[in-house]
């Protein structure tokens, strides 16, 4: 049996990647949320823990082995190369997981995996395309504000500032799909899941 096509789903914080993925969800595509799921390794993975404690130290988990998320974070915000080692560890756990939960699903036509971050297809990754949401930035704002209304717009801000800008995610586009709320997101998507179909019989 060969493999599934592997989709990628990215764009920046309240363009709506999510809401697309449930729509592919809705076909009987299955969806990796790669971000969750690097959570999950985090917390679960004996050998990424263990990773994690050589790059960070042992505060990096409290008494109780649970991950220090905001210790952690505190320490990699201010320096690269820390977040370079943390990233040097995590990645490949999520790769190697991401593989075998393919392996799982090989008899659908094809699977989609998101993340806030993603690289073009092929470049350091297992995808055959990627798809790029994308919306008005005032837009965005506004809806991660109603989503998270425990952040304030500055907060939102600084996260869409550290993300990489609208036009670098474009440069990784096989596919854009628009959510902007001037046309609709629905039509776009089943275009996409047919032409993947298609591709899949190829």
């Amino acid at each position: 049996m060969k493999a599934p096509l592997q989709i990628g789903v990215t764009g920046g914080i309240g363009a709506g990647k999510s809401v697309v993925c449930r729509i592919f969800q809705a076909f009987g595509i299955p969806i990796y949320e790669a971000d969750e799921r690097a959570k999950w390794l985090t917390e679960n993975d004996p050998i990424l823990k263990a990773d994690i404690v050589r790059v960070l130290g042992a505060q990096a988990y409290d008494a109780l082995g649970r991950y220090n998320r905001a210790w952690v974070a505190s320490q990699v915000f201010a320096d690269p190369t820390l977040l370079a080692g943390l990233n040097g560890v995590i990645h490949p756990r999520v790769m190697s997981d991401t593989d075998a939960w393919v392996n799982e699903h090989a008899d659908k036509p094809y699977v989609v995996k998101e993340a806030a971050i993603m690289n073009a297809a092929g470049q350091n990754n297992s995808l055959h395309k990627v798809i790029v949401v994308q919306a008005p930035l005032a837009l965005r704002i506004e809806r991660t504000k109603q989503r998270d209304p425990h952040r304030s717009e500055a907060e939102i801000i600084n996260i869409i500032n550290r993300q990489i800008s609208d036009a670098e995610r474009l440069k990784l586009a096989d596919y854009v799909i628009d959510n902007d709320e001037t046309q609709l997101l629905l039509p776009q998507v089943v275009a996409l899941h047919n032409d993947f179909l298609r591709q899949e019989t190829i």
